[in-house]
């Protein structure tokens, strides 16, 4: 039955943008994690038929949203070689959408997961399903709402493998690495019962935190800036997803995300566990730092 339901899903979904100024669709925000983790895609490991599958879906919904691709076509094919797993044609998905200024802000989610093990198929419902939805609600409000920057909206394949999606699309950009001002990076938004989405950087990138204390709490989640100082071990997010690859280049970066919590990399992170509503509030406040930022980006190299 739940093949069933994602393949009615992917071939039936219906276009629907943003309602209102500051408003994400909730229903189509949800649809997109429900249907990118379900058991037919078979945990998007990177090179499986179940990636495949979640590249088709995040594909019709780049077009749905009206994203324009670079050249002829969304996808950008990589190698993906190490010890774990070699894949010969790994896929990022990226499209954007022109602004006033050919700098650019680039937005990115993984869509690749852990896939099957032992039996079980490890969904990935907030890692990183949850992502890949809040960045597909983003475009589709920028799609209505014209930006002042080009933004570049990139689904990463390989970020389970060792951010190796970022890299690639660092490796062979689509535009200049000059005119990319900024990475707002996705990573696990759906999954907290403290209402609190963690954006981590202003430490590397303190130019950004007057604009991260502009976004303003919803009722159901509010923005906490940390997880980026280097004394913090493990708690310093600053490599653990695919911002990293940005930083090292001398990019500036945000990375929103929550904490750990009982079901990372397990096969229990199913749509079941999703918050239905701090997700939809989490990313809002994503939508809204990207809307504040936008009209600021021109001033984030001239800030100390």
């Amino acid at each position: 039955m739940k093949k069933i339901l994602a393949f009615s899903l992917l071939l039936a979904l219906p276009f629907m943008g943003v309602a209102q100024r500051h408003e994400l669709n909730k229903a189509l925000l949800l649809k997109d994690v429900q249907v990118l983790s379900a058991d037919s895609m078979q945990g998007r490991q990177s090179g499986s038929a179940g990636n495949k599958l979640a590249q088709e879906y995040i594909l019709q919904r780049f077009r749905q949203v009206g994203l324009k691709p670079f050249g002829e076509d969304y996808r950008q094919f990589f190698r993906i070689g190490g010890k774990r797993l070699v894949v010969e044609r790994a896929v990022n998905l990226v499209g954007y959408i022109p602004g006033k200024s050919e700098k650019a802000i680039v937005v990115t989610a993984h869509y690749d997961h852990v896939g099957q093990r032992d039996g079980h198929i490890y969904n990935g419902a907030d890692d990183n399903a949850s992502g890949v939805g809040a960045l597909l609600a983003a475009a589709g409000y920028f799609a209505q709402h014209k930006p002042k920057h080009t933004l570049i909206f990139a689904a990463l394949d390989g970020e389970e493998l060792g951010l190796q999606g970022a890299s690639a699309f660092l490796g062979n950009p689509p535009v200049p690495l000059q005119n990319i001002l900024l990475n707002v990076n996705l990573d696990m938004l759906s999954i907290n019962d403290k209402g609190e989405l963690y954006a981590s950087g202003a430490y590397h990138n303190p130019q950004l935190k007057p604009y991260l204390e502009q976004v303003k709490p919803l009722p159901q989640a509010k923005l906490v800036l940390g997880h980026d100082l280097p004394d913090q071990g493990h708690d310093d997010w600053t490599s653990q997803s695919d911002h990293y690859p940005f930083y090292k280049r001398g990019i500036p970066f945000v990375y929103f995300g929550v904490e750990d919590h009982p079901h990372y990399h397990k096969p229990t992170d199913d749509y079941v566990q999703v918050n239905k509503a701090f997700y939809p509030d989490a990313a809002a406040l994503v939508l809204d730092f990207i809307r504040i930022i936008d009209a600021n980006a021109d001033k984030l190299r001239d800030r100390k």
